[in-house]
């Protein structure tokens, strides 16, 4: 649909959904603060025309709305979801094969082109003049935040067997000398990973090719978890409705129509500390260690632009990527979960601390209403692909109510606190693994997991009112109501000296004052006020802060047979911890400049 980001870029504007910032801009914080607030505003797409030390035009926001998203890929999206769903499971041709007859043609006419003459080979340029954008006061320096990173298995040269993923690129800052190397991060359950591994048993050098910009769906393809053998060139292509164009330079791969590509060599045995960078939890990312490239060339086309984006607390533009994979493989759920009706990667909360799931029951329907299968199934969830990130898995049986949405977060959680048994439906995974980026466990890497379930007839009415025997020892107080049956309480602040120790005496006060049928969920917060303002304050703060093995605790709790549970309501600590990372906070003299710039630019936020 569209050759490059470019005519993308006039489609928008054509249609007034994209806004021309035509006075000089300093990528230093003020690019990124200007994103966030017309974002935040639901605004337009953003072209920057005079990025201060670079002599490159910029885009940002292009997927800041749903619509607009769905703008982007409206002549193509129909096609590319029947050819996933026809990937994920060939029968459905025979099922319905009118609606699947024009899917053979889609993928076979997206196969990757060689071009001769590519648009990207315009010219070079070095990392120093590219727009080196610092979205907040504590990052490294400047990153790559839209990369597609593309690698190949050692010895091929076959397109079809190239890796193509989202790693952020650091490209200034820390120890990396500006121009030579740059800073790559990638974590678990990442394609590339596979890749340096191979590597590592050869000689063979690892090249890498860091694509930025081209036609809106190349950065899409980066991050869409495809079905297997299906590979990111082919599907970029199908959602562009043109091939993907690639040609080479030298030993390394380069796409066609990117408007810029970094071409390097990964050093296979060595690191280099990365970050750290303001990530789509809301929170830093940390410097750790992660692999470095030694950089070759920085190829551009003609007149190109320089895409990114500002992920942070979400919602954020990044959103979007999760809506359209939800739009393309929601028919597939329960192919890849047999037995899952939906899942919902909750986005207010970071997508990996939370996920929603609604099961089915589907084998004894003669016993008593516990939850049996849809335990089996969420271990299915938590054991695959990028949904083994996860957290907290809350999951309940559809025949409950056929009605559930898990999209509709208050109504799910009402469900669920109105039917668990604490004695019984809370089950932990500890000393596992959980998201590169979330410190809310006990190490890099490393936590636990809560499958949280529930099955059968309400148990409880859920209430907003503060029960009368709840005892508020020292330190504790200010109660808020986040939505019946979730109430807020205020705690002493959480040192290294302290520790867990000062939740007891809350704990030990309300064995015999407050119920699970009074109330089912209680959260021990920094800011009740601020935890109850709102529900998706509610699902980040308590999601991203705590660790289910050390941060879920049960009033009148018992262990029995290595099973943990509780008699009285749930308590999760949701404290802000020492090990915590800082949350994101903007520059305050950029946010209140960015502002008096905008007015009337764009409506207020």
């Amino acid at each position: 649909m569209y050759p490059s980001l470019r005519a993308a870029a006039d489609d928008l504007e054509r249609t007034g959904q994209l806004l021309r910032i035509s006075h000089e801009v300093d990528p230093d914080l003020e690019m990124a603060e200007i994103h966030r607030q017309v974002f935040a505003s639901r605004g337009p797409a953003l072209l920057f025309e005079r990025v201060k030390g670079s002599p490159f035009q910029a885009i940002s926001n292009i997927y800041g709305t749903y619509a607009r998203t769905d703008f982007l890929f409206r002549k193509t999206l129909p096609k590319v979801k029947k050819v996933v769903e026809l990937k994920a499971d060939p029968a459905n041709f025979f099922k319905n094969p009118l609606r699947y007859a024009s899917a053979p043609l889609t993928a076979a006419t997206a196969l990757p082109r060689r071009h001769l003459r590519p648009a990207i080979k315009y010219a070079r340029t070095t990392i120093d003049q590219l727009p080196l954008v610092k979205s907040w006061p504590m990052d490294g320096g400047a990153f790559v935040t839209l990369p597609q990173v593309c690698t190949l298995p050692p010895g091929s040269r076959k397109p079809m067997q190239t890796n193509i993923g989202m790693y952020r690129i650091q490209l200034s800052g820390n120890d990396y000398a500006l121009n030579q190397e740059i800073g790559l991060h990638y974590q678990l359950h990442r394609g590339i990973g596979v890749h340096h591994t191979e590597y590592n048993k050869t000689d063979e050098p690892f090249r890498c090719s860091v694509f930025v910009g081209g036609p809106p769906s190349h950065a899409f393809c980066a991050i869409m978890p495809l079905p297997e053998g299906l590979s990111e060139m082919t599907f970029a292509g199908m959602l562009a409705g043109r091939r993907f164009g690639y040609t080479w330079d030298g030993d390394h791969l380069l796409s066609a129509d990117a408007d810029f590509v970094i071409t390097g060599t990964i050093r296979k045995n060595e690191k280099m500390p990365e970050g750290p960078f303001g990530d789509h939890l809301g929170y830093y990312s940390l410097q750790h260690q992660f692999p470095v490239m030694d950089v070759d060339t920085v190829w551009h086309r003609k007149d190109p632009l320089w895409h990114f984006t500002v992920v942070g607390r979400p919602p954020q533009e990044d959103s979007s990527f999760g809506y359209m994979i939800h739009h393309i493989v929601k028919d597939l759920t329960g192919q890849e979960f047999p037995g899952i009706k939906q899942i919902n990667a909750v986005d207010e909360a970071g997508v990996h601390p939370l996920l929603l799931a609604i099961g089915s029951e589907r084998y004894m329907p003669f016993r008593d209403k516990v939850p049996e299968e849809i335990i089996t199934q969420a271990n299915r969830i938590l054991g695959s692909g990028q949904t083994s990130l996860a957290k907290y898995c809350l999951i309940a049986a559809s025949e409950d109510d056929p009605a559930l949405d898990a999209d509709d977060q208050p109504a799910f959680f009402a469900h669920l606190l109105e039917r668990f048994d604490p004695t019984r439906d809370l089950h932990f995974q500890t000393r596992t693994t959980i998201d590169t980026l979330d410190y809310s466990g006990s190490g890099w890497n490393a936590g636990s997991k809560l499958i949280w379930a529930c099955r059968g007839d309400k148990r409880r009415e859920l209430s907003d009112v503060v029960p009368e025997g709840l005892d508020l020892p020292e330190g504790y107080g200010n109660p808020q109501f986040v939505v019946p049956g979730i109430l807020a309480i205020e705690g002493p602040e959480f040192t290294e000296a302290t520790g867990y120790d000062d939740l007891q005496p809350f704990l030990d006060a309300n064995v015999d004052g407050v119920t699970t049928d009074e109330l089912p969920l209680i959260v021990v917060c920094d800011d009740s006020t601020f935890l109850s303002a709102d529900f998706s304050n509610f699902v980040w703060a308590t999601f991203t802060r705590s660790n289910p093995s050390h941060d879920l605790h049960g009033i009148d709790s018992f262990t029995e047979h290595k099973h943990w549970g509780c008699r009285g309501p749930v308590v999760i600590d949701a404290r802000v911890k020492p090990w915590h990372a800082p949350g994101l906070v903007t520059d305050p003299k950029v946010e209140a400049q960015v502002r008096e710039r905008l007015a009337g630019m764009i409506d207020p936020v």
